[in-house]
């Protein structure tokens, strides 16, 4: 059942069921420096961050923050949860189970519009670093959104950020919401195997999946929001997504430490500007490259370009993101959302 402009009610069982199972069955980073082998716990602040995917790179600076020991510097401890989607990492968010997402900066605007007051306090990304996959069988009548009427198309889940984009794409090339059938996959293997099976004729994925599907030879790209020219060309301009976003009355009780949080992430996102992808790939986790180092590498190379190098929000891009939503979901058509409230550069700015 579809859940976009309406917060999934979750009961508390459920949601500690939720977090059991990434505990129990997902990666778990917790802070430590993956170079020196430090794994000593750090005294003082600690914060539980859910990651709508720890190996996705488009999440890649959550994670290299803490191979680096850029939290660990700042004194603060870091545990990193995986949770595949962002609506259900949201959730976790919003019932206080953790303190922080590293997800898709456009769920704050659909929780304001709820009531709830989320922002971004360091935005990782000025793209969405998705893009819209056609399965090889599927792809002679696939050629463009405007063929999505009656298909079905992957999204990571109900209410994520890939259907949100998904359901834009096809209202912007004439197709309505009903004509399309979005499937819950995930990504990864999940995604790979319901190409393989023909459970959809394309779906909406990022890196490492895209390099994986393109060399198995499962499926074309169709629609590629991994840079700025394809963000502008899909989405009308940036749409900035990754992003570690709190809940805002957290932010203003603990300043102290979501400061330390954005001088790491902020310290991470120069780091990167200044290495290459080779390099960042050495410092990442060594099962995070299932297609093989070289797909890993490359994969890294295709998403780097959607990445701040400060952290700081685009000028429009919460315009943009707020455009994209209100065109499909009636919920945020006609809600007012105060965009200023949905993030702040006042801690990536001191940060460095």
């Amino acid at each position: 059942m579809r859940t976009f402009g309406k917060l999934t009610e979750v009961s508390a069982t459920l949601v500690a069921g939720a977090l059991c199972l990434t505990l129990a069955g997902c990666a778990d980073e917790s802070s430590s420096d993956g170079a020196s082998g430090r794994s000593e716990a750090v005294k003082g602040d600690t914060v539980k961050i859910m990651v709508s995917g720890l190996d996705k790179v488009i999440y890649l600076p959550a994670v290299l923050t803490q191979r680096l020991g850029y939290f660990q510097d700042e004194g603060v401890t870091v545990k990193l949860l995986s949770e595949p989607a962002g609506v259900q990492a949201t959730t976790a968010l919003v019932s206080g189970d953790v303190q922080g997402v590293v997800g898709f900066y456009d769920h704050t605007l659909d929780l304001q519009a709820k009531g709830k007051q989320v922002q971004s306090v360091v935005q990782l990304a000025r793209t969405p670093g998705e893009v819209e996959i056609v399965s090889t069988k599927a792809a002679a009548h696939v050629t463009s959104p405007r063929d999505f009427k009656g298909r079905k198309l992957g999204v990571t889940g109900l209410g994520s950020s890939t259907e949100f984009l998904t359901k834009y794409l096809a209202v912007k090339n004439g197709v309505k919401v009903g004509e399309i059938t979005p499937v819950a996959v995930g990504a990864g293997q999940t995604f790979v195997s319901a190409l393989e099976q023909g459970t959809i004729d394309g779906g909406m994925t990022t890196e490492p999946t895209v390099a994986q599907v393109l060399a198995k030879g499962l499926g074309k790209v169709l629609v590629d929001m991994r840079t700025p020219e394809g963000s502008r060309a899909a989405l009308g301009g940036l749409y900035p997504a990754s992003s570690l976003y709190m809940n805002s009355s957290w932010v203003q009780s603990h300043k102290e430490t979501v400061q330390k949080l954005a001088n790491a992430m902020v310290r991470t996102l120069k780091w990167m500007a200044g290495h290459t992808p080779e390099e960042i790939a050495d410092k990442m986790p060594a099962d995070y490259a299932k297609g093989g180092k070289d797909l890993y590498v490359r994969a890294i190379k295709n998403t780097l370009p959607m990445f701040t190098e400060d952290g700081v929000m685009p000028a429009d891009g919460p315009r943009t993101v707020h455009t994209v939503l209100k065109s499909f979901d009636p919920g945020l058509k006609n809600a007012s959302v105060d965009l200023e409230k949905t993030y702040t550069t006042e801690f990536v700015r001191k940060a460095g």
